[in-house]
């Protein structure tokens, strides 16, 4: 009866510790399932199979191209060896090749065994064992003085039966008696339970990060083709992204201030990135007439030259008529006639050079300009048909009084779509929980602090702070352009003192504006996207609209 007791007591015993160890394998799961990254996970996988079984050291390595076993972690509790993993110490130990020079398997070493047959390797004494080599763990011993004795090998399967991994553990620690003990089978179980568990994780993190990787590259390359339609906003999508992850960075970190309680997750820095480089895929419907218009009287191609064709038609005229009176005229009114064709010749060229000064576009044209401009259309002209018609027509005026820039007022609307169609696009795909205002910081970078931007008229309050970061970026980007078709590059001082105006007349952030002047990333950006000659500022106390400036006026 006393040896009944005694054995329920043992079996009683060896249960609650099975069902330990088993709420152990199931932490651990759950563990994995979490993981944020491969080096994190692969070193929680070794661990906790260590924990499990109870051993001493262990291994664990990774398929590579299935062709060599890599080193990833390498863990001896005794010897206090920790490389690999989350440690920062490199694991410099050569890979293990599956198969040997000559193609056939490499049979002889375990860990290589395993992975090449998929099969668990359970080992009570390698002093004993005649199958495999051992010579390295013996040379080990021979080293450090420690006892290799038991070795229990799991290969790590994916989803597809393929070998992902392998781990290697060594030497278990019986729990009473505190000596080296052969693996048992529970050990077995429960190390290839979490094998599997391990694999799963692994090939789910792995699968997450190549899909992210094949979104970026999508997503880069849908921004390269926007770049690539338009020779005149070539690099503007590479180089937002970049300007405003600047300014999101220190914005996430600075202490002080009014954004001192801004905080960002790397989730949303990363929401706020892909924003970034999709903020303009709405161009992709914007007709190229338009986005490449360089000139005010361009279209398929810059009318320009029928103008100049028409002036000198103009000029062909004055000499016949000039020729006309020469020939029938006294001697006495001949230099009259001349010196008028001279002068008529002259104001001819002037007004050509004005017309195609005016067609270039600029920042601003002033009404004698603009009246010049109607007196020149005013001329008349005979055309094929023998009749007399306005020098220039309704359209070509329209066009060359453009007051800035290129477009029309209607060809401007176009332009603004793209903000629409970037929202529509955006808005259609099914972003993950994480990314979920992508559309929205995307779609707002045009808005202004005082409701007067596009397309939604959304005040300050009603933005959010990184979709007031995309509007600067893409503002102070444009000013720094070198490439645009009415405008060549400014220099930085004039680009930050529009910028400073801009926070003046409530277009921009002002806080932002000033965490992008006292911080420099104005001047980071400058040095490495800007040419030298360009960069004429460098202090914030130069700016105009920065606190410390005093305008002189």
């Amino acid at each position: 009866m006393e040896k009944i007791m005694k054995d329920n007591e043992a079996l009683g015993v060896q249960y609650t510790s099975l069902l330990s160890r088993i709420e152990k394998l199931n932490a651990i799961g759950i563990a994995l399932s979490t993981g944020k990254d491969i080096p994190s996970l692969l070193e929680m996988i070794l661990i906790g199979a260590k924990e499990l079984t109870q051993a001493d050291g262990g291994t664990l390595y990774t398929v590579h191209d299935e062709a060599q076993l890599t080193f990833e972690i390498i863990k001896t509790t005794s010897l206090a060896i920790h490389m690999g993993g989350t440690t920062g110490v490199a694991v410099n130990f050569k890979p293990i090749p599956l198969h040997l020079t000559d193609g056939s398997p490499n049979d002889h070493q375990l860990a290589a065994y395993t992975a090449l047959y998929g099969k668990t390797v359970n080992i009570p004494d390698v002093y004993q064992e005649n199958n495999f080599d051992f010579s390295g763990p013996k040379a080990f011993d021979k080293a450090t003085g420690y006892h290799s004795h038991s070795f229990l090998t799991i290969p790590m399967k994916n989803h597809e039966n393929d070998i992902i991994g392998v781990v290697q553990l060594i030497n278990k620690i019986d729990s009473n008696s505190n000596e080296v003990v052969a693996f048992n089978k529970e050990d077995q179980q429960l190390a290839e339970s979490l094998a599997s568990q391990a694999a799963i994780a692994l090939t789910t993190h792995e699968l997450i990060d190549d899909l992210r990787e094949l979104f970026n590259a999508f997503t880069k390359s849908i921004a390269f083709a926007i770049d690539e339609k338009s020779p005149y906003t070539g690099g503007h999508c590479n180089r937002v992204p970049i300007l405003a992850m600047m300014m999101a960075n220190r914005a996430n970190s600075i202490q002080t201030g009014p954004l001192k309680e801004f905080t960002m997750s790397d989730d949303d820095l990363y929401a706020m990135e892909v924003a970034a480089w999709l903020h303009d895929c709405g161009k992709v419907t914007t007709p190229e007439y338009v986005v490449d218009k360089a000139t005010k009287l361009e279209t398929i191609f810059d009318r320009i030259a029928l103008i100049e064709c028409r002036f000198e038609l103009l000029k062909r005229d004055a000499k016949i008529h000039q020729l006309e009176q020469l020939a029938t005229c006294n001697e006495s009114a001949r230099s009259g006639i001349i010196e008028t064709f001279e002068k008529e010749l002259q104001q001819l060229e002037s007004d050509w050079l004005f017309i195609r000064k005016c067609n270039t576009g600029g920042e601003f044209m002033s009404d004698e300009d603009k009246q010049r401009v109607d007196q020149i259309g005013a001329r008349k002209l005979t055309n094929s048909d023998g009749k007399s018609v306005p020098f220039l027509t309704e359209e070509e005026l329209k066009n060359l009084k453009i007051a800035k820039g290129t477009l029309l007022p209607e060809e401007f609307e176009v332009i603004k779509n793209h903000v629409v169609m970037s929202q529509k696009m955006l808005s259609a795909l099914p972003f993950p929980k994480n990314m979920a205002r992508v559309p929205e910081y995307a779609g707002n970078h045009h808005e202004r602090m005082d409701g007067k931007g596009y397309p939604n008229g959304l005040m300050r309050e009603e933005m959010s702070l990184p979709s007031r970061i995309l509007a600067i970026a893409d503002i102070f980007e444009a000013l720094t352009a070198c490439d645009r078709p009415y405008k060549g590059a400014k220099k930085l001082s004039e680009s930050l003192k529009i910028l400073g105006f801009m926070k003046k007349e409530g277009h921009i952030d002002p806080d932002l504006f000033d965490l992008f002047i006292h911080e420099k990333i104005y001047l980071d950006y400058a040095r490495e996207y800007l040419t030298p000659e360009l960069i004429d500022i460098e202090e914030p106390c130069e700016i105009f609209g920065y606190p410390f400036h005093t305008d002189p006026n």
